[in-house]
């Protein structure tokens, strides 16, 4: 990779290598509608595991997108909110999420295409397309 284009990505697969992971994603889309438990969170997000959630949890805290609050209560009641910067996330991570669902068909086809191609021939890789 060029060093422009290495200096251009860098700081976007930064973010991404934080923030788009599966659990980071289902975190955020979950506490999202406002102020969630530890427990919610677990409840809601589905094959995470205590850990996992945990782990996740520190890491969108320590990256500025969650904040969480402990409750002076008996047990301790701890809740997680997303920051304003993690709203603004949240409202980008909706438009991709509106996009995929409008593209899921056309994608779903292409694939298809492809590996139909690509069974066809010898190598199984399809044959590279000249640029235009």
């Amino acid at each position: 990779m060029s060093e422009e284009v290495t200096a251009e990505a860098c700081p976007l697969v930064e973010v991404l290598d934080h923030v788009a992971g599966k659990w980071s994603i289902s975190i955020l889309v979950a506490a999202a509608r406002g102020p969630v438990r530890f427990t919610e969170l677990e409840r809601s997000i589905e094959g995470i595991s205590r850990r996992m959630l945990t782990l996740n949890l520190r890491k969108l805290e320590r990256d500025g997108l969650l904040t969480r609050t402990v409750h002076p209560t008996v047990p301790p009641k701890v809740e997680y909110d997303l920051t304003a910067m993690a709203r603004e996330l949240y409202s980008s991570l909706t438009g991709l999420m509106e996009w995929a669902e409008r593209h899921r068909g056309a994608i779903t086809r292409a694939r298809a295409a492809y590996d139909a191609t690509a069974s066809a021939e010898p190598s199984g890789q399809p044959s590279p397309q000249p640029v235009h």
